[in-house]
């Protein structure tokens, strides 16, 4: 499923190529790149606080730790909500249609990977991951 996203993410950087610097201080360039530079903080902290307090035995993606600070205080998922702004980031570059279905599918892909992995940290973390998930959203802080 992850990979899904990234073959739409970089479908539509080669779409967007030739504009990505193009009008720069167009609204939609603007919006993009606040996106893109939230999704760059955001993977940097994700993947710092996994190696810091996860205790990974292997990759990052096999925590011992249940890792609850940073941005994981707020949002389950900042490395997939990383991906997500890379994703928007990108589309808005220079939207189109072709350019919407494709990050449409990269959101649908990574939300369905989030589900997934969120179905494994429940029974790697049982009831802490339960009262972790409530706490908190999955991708987008402060909504609903």
């Amino acid at each position: 499923l992850y990979e899904g996203a990234f073959e739409s993410i970089l479908i539509l950087v080669l779409i967007n190529l030739e504009r990505w610097f193009h009008n720069l201080f167009s609204v939609f360039q603007i919006v993009s790149w606040v996106m893109l530079l939230f999704s760059l903080l955001l993977v940097i902290q994700g993947f710092k606080m996994l190696r810091k307090i996860g205790r990974p035995k292997a990759g990052v993606d096999d925590t011992t730790i249940l890792v609850v600070q940073g941005a994981y205080r707020y949002i389950r998922h900042p490395i997939y909500c990383s991906v997500l702004l890379l994703a928007w980031g990108v589309f808005f570059k220079d939207p189109s249609f072709i350019g919407g279905i494709l990050v449409l599918a990269a959101s649908s892909f990574l939300t369905a990977t989030a589900k997934v992995e969120e179905r494994q940290n429940l029974n790697k973390f049982g009831d802490e991951y339960v009262q972790y998930r409530e706490k908190t959203k999955m991708f987008i802080p402060f909504l609903f």
